[in-house]
């Protein structure tokens, strides 16, 4: 189970960096606030394993055995691990990031077949990450343009599995065409520190462009 004190001292960068004025109005008293957060990305990418390791609660997975000539499709060759499931509604799960502030995470589906849910998923979500996996960036450029035409705020993290190709951050965002200032993380899906890391840049991010966005819309 979570707890502020464990997390501080898993990682302490990522404590001092969120703000400490989010989840208090004006005059200083605590408010609670519940951001949804989408996850996205291509089939394999790590969807699931960051909703299930950063989350407190336990993660509500919807998955469906592939047969085996869906995994040799999905999978392919280039070093992609077998899988032998793959979500069909979506992932669920919950992190408190302090005090104040607690984020809903909704995983997307990662085949096309399922690509229908994505809008209603997305409804209402103040940002979502989109985990890019090297050795098949093409495979999130989907989710990229999926919330680039709904102005949705996304972070891409590149998911750094074992033996994929070492691009920087540099190079992803170029590879994927996107729009300037859109950020790119390096992370490790299964370690929740990373994850947790992720969010919390996603959270500062969306912040800084709705903003920038509302200031634009009364100027």
């Amino acid at each position: 189970m979570y707890s502020e004190s464990s997390d501080s001292d898993e990682n302490p960068r990522a404590a001092r960096r969120t703000p400490a004025n989010v989840g208090r109005t004006m005059i200083g008293e605590d408010i609670a606030l519940t951001l949804k957060i989408v996850v996205a990305g291509g089939f394999g990418a790590g969807k699931s394993t960051l909703i299930g390791s950063v989350s407190e609660i336990r993660p509500l997975h919807s998955e469906e055995t592939l047969s085996e000539s869906e995994a040799e499709a999905e999978c392919g060759p280039g070093g992609v691990e077998r899988k032998t499931s793959t979500t069909v509604a979506m992932d669920f799960g919950r992190i408190t990031i302090h005090s104040g502030l607690s984020l809903l995470l909704f995983g997307t589906p990662g085949q096309d077949r399922f690509r229908f849910l994505w809008d209603e998923l997305s409804e209402g979500a103040l940002a979502a990450v989109v985990l890019a996996d090297t050795r098949r960036l093409e495979d999130c450029f989907a989710a990229v343009d999926h919330f680039e035409r709904r102005r949705i705020p996304f972070v891409v993290a590149v998911n750094r599995f074992p033996g994929a190709p070492d691009h920087t951050e540099h190079d992803v965002a170029r590879a994927l065409d996107l729009d300037g200032g859109t950020p790119v993380v390096l992370c490790d899906a299964r370690d929740r520190a990373s994850g947790k890391e992720v969010l919390i840049r996603t959270v500062e991010y969306a912040g800084r462009m709705h903003t920038a966005r509302l200031l634009a819309s009364v100027g």
